[in-house]
């Protein structure tokens, strides 16, 4: 699941880059946050699973200029954190251990990945994908539980697009939040934002209300209620008032609430991390995988456009060539190979000579070499499978410019077809290779074809001899040994009167009736052997692989066996995200 949800928030980068929507890129925008906090979280999961007595970490975070690094020094009991009038002066996670050494906080690195540790002092304005861990050498703090407690940076500020991630990651990793809001801050909405999407993470939260005037706390407090009930659905948590303290600049923690985190630390429990993951998964599946859906019903869409347009071509061959009184010429030359059994005496000779010419298994194929391909060639059939192969994908460009105009996906759509432009001709060249072959290897059924019929008139020896003393079969022997030599192509084959006249004293024979089971078997053998070797495994297989050459910078192109697993693993019980 942690690749699956990488994966998908780097193709939302990759497109949010190329997006020129300000709305979509908003909206983008957001759902990235929302992964990288889900891949954050389940981060968190993995590292608590590799801990065998996990530390707590707690989070203090905030708007700008409320006051969180003064805060972070009160709890600590230090000067640890860096302070400024400033706004944006903190932009990196800064940890400080209290209560516990840096050698207990083992897994941190893991869990922040591409972010560096860095000591505090090497932290740079310039460089916003690190953090620091600082151990407090001060005496153990009377208001903290033993952690690491984590000075994050504001997420409200101009330029806190540029380390929001950090922020993400710190809140991800908190056991326990502590929400610093001043008089003059405490209802911006960047505020309710940030808390509304961390409540499905279940951190236990306090608010620590700064900066406040005697006379005003009651009526903030009041507001504080009605602005979490907006956000959230849990309970309201316990508000801290500080006021501040001149000489020093600080603000004062109540006596009265010093023991406040370290019971908030005992509502922690990291035995419901697996299920909290799913629930933050599941909260925002949908919706981060709308564009990734819409992607697949345009697969859809055109995969059935695809079967759509070789249903049509495969109407056109058995129109104009299985079905074709002048065209079809696999049943003639079935004929064909019929007299070279027939033996027809004056010709047996002749024939059983260049019989090999038209009994073309498989395993005779290079044998035959150069003529054999020169026959293949000359097929009127082989020159009309080409023709409908180009006429079928001039149709579906034309059907992918009337998609592109509808709006819905059009950007797919039109890249699409300019994929089909280039991939054009390597698809003919293709599908043209693959018809020789398949009109090679199909020879064996035209000579199965014969055998049958020889058989059947070998049952009736009476119309066999009749057939074999008959003017018009030598004929069509004569005729049939001039195609073998190469002096007639396989079109002059089809309406030779020999051959008609061989056709209807078949026809009119005892075996006529057979004689036409076994023709359009051959024609149905035909049709299924053109339609999977042609248009399914070659020109269908090589146009549903055209979306996968799609730009990775414009489009998701997750496939749905990629969803498929990783949907799998959401619904998996209790350890379903450990199995990464």
């Amino acid at each position: 699941m942690l690749e699956f949800i990488q994966l998908l928030k780097q193709r939302y980068q990759a497109v949010l880059a190329q997006q020129g929507n300000e709305s979509v890129k908003t909206s983008y925008q957001q759902r990235i946050d929302q992964l990288i906090l889900a891949e954050a979280f389940i981060r968190k999961g993995q590292l608590i699973d590799a801990s065998p007595e996990p530390l707590l970490h707690m989070a203090v975070v905030g708007p700008t200029q409320a006051g969180k690094s003064s805060l972070v020094n009160v709890l600590l009991d230090s000067h640890a954190a860096g302070v400024s009038p400033l706004a944006g002066y903190t932009i990196h996670p800064q940890g400080f251990c209290s209560g516990v050494s840096l050698a207990e906080c083992t897994g941190l690195q893991r869990y922040f990945g591409r972010f560096q540790q860095l000591q505090q002092t090497q932290l740079s304005k310039d460089r916003h994908d690190c953090y620091s861990l600082t151990e407090n050498t001060t005496t153990d703090s009377k208001l903290l539980p033993h952690g690491v407690l984590w000075d994050t940076p504001d997420f409200d500020s101009i330029d806190s697009a540029t380390y929001r991630e950090g922020v993400i990651r710190a809140i991800a990793l908190a056991d326990m939040v502590i929400l610093v809001v001043s008089k003059e801050k405490y209802a911006d909405q960047s505020v309710w934002d940030i808390m509304a999407a961390v409540e499905v993470l279940h951190q236990p939260t306090i608010i620590c209300l700064n900066k406040l005037v005697e006379g005003s706390e009651s009526i903030i407090i009041q507001s504080l209620k009605e602005k979490w009930r907006h956000a959230r659905t849990d309970e309201f948590p316990d508000v801290v008032s500080l006021y501040y303290q001149k000489p020093e600049g600080l603000p004062v923690w109540p006596e009265s609430r010093q023991q406040l985190l370290k019971q908030l630390a005992n509502k922690v429990s990291l035995t419901k991390q697996a299920r909290f993951e799913q629930e933050l998964l599941k909260r925002h599946w949908q919706t981060w995988l709308e564009p990734v859906f819409a992607e697949h019903q345009a697969l859809n869409d055109w995969a059935e456009l695809v079967d759509l347009m070789i249903k049509q071509a495969m109407e056109n061959y058995q129109r104009d060539y299985l079905n074709h009184p002048h065209h079809y010429e696999t049943f003639q030359l079935a004929m064909t190979e019929l007299l070279n059994l027939m033996e027809i005496p004056g010709l047996a000779r002749i024939l059983a000579g260049t019989r090999q010419i038209l009994t073309w298994p498989v395993r005779q194929i290079m044998k035959l070499g150069r003529k054999r391909l020169h026959m293949s060639d000359s097929s009127y059939e082989i020159d009309l499978l080409n023709q409908i192969a180009e006429h079928t994908l001039i149709q579906l460009a034309d059907k992918l410019l009337d998609k592109a105009v509808q709006g819905h996906q059009g950007q797919w759509w039109r890249q699409l077809n300019s994929v089909l432009r280039s991939q054009r001709q390597d698809a003919l060249q293709d599908f043209s290779q693959a018809a020789k072959i398949y009109h090679l290897s199909f020879q064996q059924d035209v000579e199965s074809a014969a055998h049958r019929l020889y058989d059947k008139l070998q049952e009736q020896p009476v119309v066999l001899n009749g057939l074999r003393a008959t003017r018009a079969t030598a004929d069509a022997a004569v005729i049939a040994l001039t195609l073998q030599m190469g002096g007639i192509g396989l079109h002059d084959l089809v309406i030779a009167p020999a051959m008609l006249a061989l056709t209807s004293l078949l026809a009119e024979s005892a075996v006529g009736s057979y004689m036409h089971k076994v023709e359009a078997e051959l024609k149905q053998n035909q049709f299924n052997a053109v339609k999977q070797a042609l248009f399914i495994d070659s020109l269908r297989h090589k146009l549903l692989q055209l979306p996968e050459q799609l730009s990775m910078t414009t489009h998701f192109n997750i496939s749905p066996d990629q969803l498929r697993a990783a949907e799998l693993q959401l619904t998996e019980k209790r350890h379903g995200l450990r199995l990464l």
